[in-house]
C-alpha cells in the first residue's frame, strides 16, 4: 500500500528578482537532489466510519530531524489538530495534506468514489519525508572532523544523514542546533513530493515511474498540472506569501524556462487563511486561470552544472528581495533601466544556449569535437579549436553565452549596490572571476537572489574536476548535486532500502 514520490531541488540560473514580475522569464534547472515522501496507512483494518464526521489519525515522521508528530484531521472541516508538541509541526506538510485531501473530495463527486476515498482515509495516513544530503550543509561536520572540503568527504556521509548530528564538534563542544541549507529549494521539493504521493495514494492521479518517462522534456500532463496547482497553493500558504513559484514548478515539471503565474489566481486560497472553508475554495483554485508559462529547457549536451558552498554564511532571500523592491520604488527610472538590461542579458544567454543545443542536434560530431577541445583550454583559445564554419559557430555561441553572463553579473552587482544588499558580494566576485578564467569553464554566477549561499558554474566535458580542486584550495566545498531534467515522479520503493541493498559503503563521521 505504500506510495513513494520524489521531487527535485532547483537552481535558478537566470531571472533572479526579475522572475517575480510577469512577463520576465527565468531559466531554472532541476537537480539530482530529490525530496522523498512515503505515504502508507497507519492501520490495516478499521471499524466502519462515516466520513462526514470522522477524525482520522495522521503521523508525520522526519527521520533526519529525529522528529515524529501526531495529528487528528477532521474529514468534515479538513482541519488539523496536532496532538504532539507544536514545536514539531511542519506547515508545508500540513498545508500539503489539507489541500490534497480537499482536492480529492472536490474531484470525487460521485458517492462511490467518495466511499473509496473514505475507506482509505479512515485507516490513517502515515507520512515520512526524506531529503537528499545535498539539500543540507554538512560543512561544519566535515571541518570539525578535520576532513578535506571535497566531494569525497560529502560522499562518505551515509545517505539521508541525520541533520541533528551537525551540532557537535570534534571535542564535544555543542553548536546551536540549526538546519543549514544549500539553497536548492527544499521546502518546494518537499511540498511537491508530499502532494504527489498523497494524490497518487488517494487515487486522484496516475504518475509515472522514472523508467516510464520516455521523453524527459515532455512537461504537459493533466496529472502533473493538478500536482502543480495543489503544491503551489499549499507552498504559498505555508510560507505566508505568494512567491514567483519557479521552485515548485521545477519540482513538478523539471528543468524549464519559466514565467510566473498572476498572483490573483491564489486569492481564493488566501480567503481560506481568513477562515473561509477550504472545501469552498479548492474548486476555484483548481479551475483558476493558471497563466504561468513553462517551456522545455536544459543545458546543452556535454555541459555540467557544478555547485559550491563558499562557507561565508547564508543570506536572507526575503530581506534582499524587500530591499530591491524599496529601491525600485525610490528610484523608478534607474531601476527600470537596470531591469531592462538584465532582461536583455537573460534573453541573450537563453538564445546562445539554445543555439548550442540546436548545433549539437544537427552537427553532433563537430559539436562533440569542439566541446572536447575547448574543455582543455581557456576561453581566449577557444576560437583556435574551430576548424570549419560550423565549429566557429559553436565557439561564437560559447563566447556569446559568456559575454551574456558577464553582462548579467555586472547589472546584478549594480542593482545590489543601489539597493544596499550584497547580491554578488566582493568575495563572490573574486571567486567567480577566478572560476571563469579556468580551462573549460563556460560560465559562473550566484544563483537566484544571490548573496553568500552558493555559487554555480557550468563546465565543458570533464573540466569539473579541475574546478573542484580549485574550489577546495579556496575553501569552497563542491557539492555532489548535478542537473537532472526530470520533475516529480513515483519511486519503486523506499529510497533507504535501495541504499542498503546497493551495498554502497559509507563512513559515519557524526
Amino acid at each position: 500500500m505504500a506510495v513513494v514520490a520524489s521531487a527535485p531541488g532547483k537552481v535558478l540560473m537566470t531571472g533572479g528578482y526579475l522572475i517575480l514580475e510577469r512577463p520576465n522569464a527565468g531559466l531554472v534547472l532541476s537537480t539530482s537532489a530529490r525530496f522523498y515522501a512515503i505515504v502508507k496507512p497507519i492501520y490495516e483494518v478499521v471499524s466502519p466510519h462515516s466520513w462526514a464526521w470522522a477524525w482520522i489519525d495522521v503521523k508525520l515522521t522526519s527521520p533526519q530531524l529525529c522528529r515524529e508528530s501526531m495529528y487528528k484531521m477532521s474529514l468534515k472541516h479538513l482541519t488539523l489538530q496536532c496532538v504532539s508538541s507544536r514545536e514539531l509541526s511542519n506547515p508545508f506538510v500540513e498545508q500539503a495534506l489539507q489541500y490534497t485531501v480537499a482536492t480529492a473530495h472536490a474531484i470525487f463527486a460521485e458517492k462511490s468514489k467518495k466511499d473509496v476515498l473514505c475507506n482509505l482515509l479512515v485507516r490513517g495516513l502515515d507520512i515520512a519525508i526524506l531529503g537528499c544530503n545535498d539539500f543540507y550543509s554538512y560543512r561544519n561536520q566535515i571541518e570539525a572532523h578535520r576532513l578535506p572540503l571535497t566531494p569525497e568527504s560529502l560522499a562518505s556521509l551515509p545517505p539521508f544523514s541525520a541533520i541533528t548530528s551537525n551540532v557537535e564538534g570534534l571535542n564535544g563542544e555543542k553548536f546551536k542546533p540549526e538546519v543549514a541549507k544549500t539553497g536548492l529549494g527544499s521546502s518546494a521539493a518537499m511540498t511537491t513530493a508530499v502532494v504527489a504521493a498523497l494524490l497518487q495514494y488517494l487515487g486522484v492521479v496516475n504518475l509515472p515511474l522514472p523508467t516510464n518517462i520516455l521523453d524527459q522534456g515532455k512537461i504537459e500532463s493533466e496529472d502533473l498540472d493538478l500536482v502543480h496547482v495543489v503544491a503551489q497553493s499549499a507552498h504559498c500558504i505555508a510560507q505566508g506569501k505568494v512567491g514567483s513559484g519557479f521552485d515548485v514548478s521545477a519540482a513538478v515539471y523539471g528543468s524549464q524556462r519559466y514565467v510566473r503565474f498572476s498572483p490573483a489566481v491564489l486569492s481564493s486560497a488566501q480567503d481560506a487563511v481568513k477562515g473561509k472553508p477550504l472545501q469552498e475554495v479548492i474548486t476555484d483554485v483548481i479551475k483558476g486561470n493558471w497563466d504561468h508559462q513553462k517551456t522545455k529547457f536544459s543545458l546543452p549536451p556535454l555541459m555540467n552544472l557544478l555547485l559550491g558552498e563558499p562557507g561565508t554564511g547564508g543570506s536572507s532571500t526575503p530581506s534582499m528581495v524587500g530591499a530591491v523592491k524599496k529601491w525600485q520604488i525610490s528610484e523608478p527610472q534607474k531601476s527600470q533601466d537596470t531591469w531592462r538590461r538584465l532582461a536583455e542579458g537573460n534573453s541573450e544567454l537563453e538564445l546562445q544556449l539554445n543555439i548550442l543545443s540546436k548545433l549539437a542536434e544537427e552537427q553532433w560530431d563537430t559539436y562533440k569535437y569542439v566541446i572536447n577541445k575547448c574543455s582543455t583550454h581557456k576561453c581566449g583559445q577557444w576560437m583556435e579549436q574551430a576548424t570549419d564554419p560550423c565549429g566557429q559557430a559553436i565557439v561564437n555561441a560559447l563566447l556569446g553565452a559568456r559575454d551574456a553572463v558577464l553582462d548579467i553579473r555586472l547589472h546584478m552587482r549594480q542593482m545590489g549596490e543601489a539597493a544596499g544588499v550584497p547580491i554578488e558580494p566582493k568575495s563572490q566576485t573574486q571567486l567567480l572571476d577566478t572560476t571563469m578564467n579556468m580551462e573549460g569553464v563556460l560560465l559562473a554566477g550566484v544563483p537566484g537572489a544571490g548573496g553568500f549561499d552558493a555559487i554555480f558554474a557550468v563546465t565543458l566535458r570533464d573540466s569539473s574536476s579541475c574546478v573542484t580542486k580549485l574550489w577546495t584550495s579556496l575553501g569552497v566545498l563542491s557539492l555532489l548535486v548535478r542537473e537532472d531534467p526530470r520533475g516529480v515522479c513515483l519511486e519503486s520503493g523506499d529510497p533507504r532500502a535501495k541504499e542498503i541493498s546497493s551495498g554502497i559503503s559509507s563512513i559515519h563521521i557524526a
